[in-house]
Formats: C-alpha cells, sequence, structure tokens
C-alpha cells in the first residue's frame, strides 16, 4: 500500500518508529538529569567496596570519595545528540529511496540494541529498564519495517 507521498506505508512507519526511538531516547536523558543521584546511589550498591559507605555516611560520601562515580548526565547528553542526529540523517536518506541508509540504520538500531542489554545488566532503577525494554521492542519493529517486501521494492526504484 502507497501513500500520496509515493512511499509505501512501510517506509513511512519505519520512519516514525525511528523517531519514537529518539523521542524515548530524550525521555531517557530527562531522566537521566533527574534521577542522578539515583543511578548513583544503585552504582554503589553495585560495588561491595562502596556499599558499606553509602549505608553509612550516605550518598553524598561517595559522590565526595576517592572513588569517583561515573558520569551519567554528560554521556548520556552526548549520546542522544550525536545518535539523534546521525539518525535524521539517514532517515533523511532513506526516505529518498538509498538503500546504504537502511543498512546503516540496521546496523545503528543493532549497536543501540547491544548497549541497551549492557546497560539492562548493570541493575538500573526499574525504570530504565522498562524504557530499555520498549526501546528494544521498538528496534525490531522498526527493523521489520525496514527490512519489509514494500520497503524493499521501493528501494529498488530509487525512491
Amino acid at each position: 500500500m502507497a501513500e500520496e507521498s509515493g512511499r509505501p506505508t512501510s517506509v513511512t512507519r519505519a520512519i516514525r518508529m525511528h523517531w519514537l526511538l529518539v523521542l524515548l531516547g530524550l525521555v531517557v536523558v530527562v531522566l537521566t538529569v533527574v534521577l542522578n543521584d539515583e543511578l548513583i546511589r544503585t552504582w554503589a550498591e553495585g560495588r561491595p567496596d562502596l556499599r558499606r559507605v553509602l549505608e553509612t555516611q550516605g550518598l553524598q560520601a561517595i559522590k565526595d570519595g576517592a572513588v569517583r562515580p561515573p558520569a551519567f548526565v554528560a554521556p548520556a547528553i552526548t549520546l542522544f545528540v550525536v545518535v539523534g542526529l546521525l539518525m535524521w540523517m539517514l532517515l533523511v536518506f532513506f526516505a529518498n529511496g538509498n538503500n546504504w541508509a537502511r543498512l546503516s540504520l540496521t546496523a545503528l538500531l543493532f549497536f543501540a540494541a547491544v548497549t541497551t542489554v549492557a546497560g539492562i545488566r548493570t541493575d538500573p532503577p526499574a525504570v530504565f529498564v522498562v524504557l530499555s525494554v520498549a526501546s528494544m521492542v521498538l528496534e525490531v519493529v522498526a527493523v521489520a519495517y525496514l527490512w519489509h517486501p514494500d520497503t524493499t521494492r521501493f528501494l529498488k526504484r530509487g525512491g
């Protein structure tokens, strides 16, 4: 089924899934800023050498301690901007019928899924696990639309 633009519905849906992933990434960045202390607390609880300090002296002792907690906010913002801009650029080429952009978007989603799994393995707060699972579902759906037969025909025509 094609739309007025000449693009099949599968292409439009693939693009929408990618934009939903960008929106979800923005939610994660905002939550990273808002829940930064909770992320630091979870990180400290996962380290036997710091768990006791956290229990006896509190979160501020962890922040001021000799072992510095990892930065969560700056990398989250940087990753969001870089991946969001890359995805936007690739989507422009994909929407115009460039098959290499589909391959690049697929690779980008694969690496996003790998980092999502790695993030879940660090035992983050529950809200991040829920958003990670939602992200993985969207990634699978996006890949399905990227590789839908209608999308393939559209890309073979060159848009």
